[in-house]
């Protein structure tokens, strides 16, 4: 990072707010982008709305059996998070 050596207070009250205005800025686009990420988007047809079910359910069916695979495992789910000497013998 450059480091700059202001002389007056004028010029650090302007990098003030053309830094003020640069943070606005970015925080707008975070905004934007944020709202993006969380929107709703509308199926237009059928075949978009059978498309996002079936893939939706895949994702859940998978992570049925990843759980039920580590209860198998593990004992239990939280069992595989915990450390120590139980959770150890049992891999």
């Amino acid at each position: 990072m450059e480091k700059t050596t202001y002389n007056t207070l004028e010029e650090i009250r302007l990098r003030c707010e053309q830094l003020s205005s640069d943070i606005d800025r970015e925080g707008d686009k975070i905004a934007e982008l944020w709202s993006d990420i969380f929107k709703k988007q509308e199926s237009s047809t059928k075949g978009e709305y059978v498309a996002s079910l079936i893939a939706n359910s895949v994702t859940a069916i998978d992570a049925f059996l990843l759980v039920r695979k580590l209860i198998k495992n593990y004992g239990s789910v939280l069992s595989f998070f915990r450390e120590g000497e139980k959770s150890r013998k049992r891999r």
